[in-house]
């Protein structure tokens, strides 16, 4: 079975409760699939700039990283530094944020789940899949 690496876009939908993807989720298995530590932050970043539901949202989004394993991205630094260099060549860079949580999915060989095919897509070897789509 592959594992998948869920971009931020993905957890996003996830929360919300967009049944697709929570039922793609439980069809993968919740041990397959993982949240990049990058994904974390962001998803805390936008508890902090909610006003109105912070707190429920911060419960959500607690709950989720409960019950995923979250991958760090010391490991990657290397190759988001190579990524980079190769999309500043090519004139094509893409956010930082997106390329570390692609190159936590290519060192780590699994597949990312994103609704942002058009920049990650970009990235050499990577392997992705969007729940959004199906």
């Amino acid at each position: 079975m592959a594992n998948y690496l869920l971009d931020t876009n993905i957890c996003v939908f996830f929360l919300r409760g967009k049944k697709s993807l929570v039922k793609q989720i439980l069809e993968k298995g919740l041990d397959n699939c993982f949240i990049s530590e990058i994904t974390v932050g962001e998803l805390l970043y936008g508890v902090e700039c909610d006003q109105y539901n912070s707190k429920k949202n911060r419960e959500k989004v607690e709950g989720l990283v409960d019950l995923l394993t979250v991958i760090p991205i010391t490991n990657v630094l290397q190759e988001y530094a190579r990524e980079k260099a190769v999309l500043r060549k090519q004139g094509k860079l893409i956010d930082d944020i997106d390329l570390l949580i692609g190159a936590t999915a290519i060192v780590n060989d699994m597949i990312l789940v994103t609704d942002n095919e058009k920049h990650l897509n970009r990235l050499s070897n990577i392997k992705i899949e969007n729940w959004v789509k199906q």
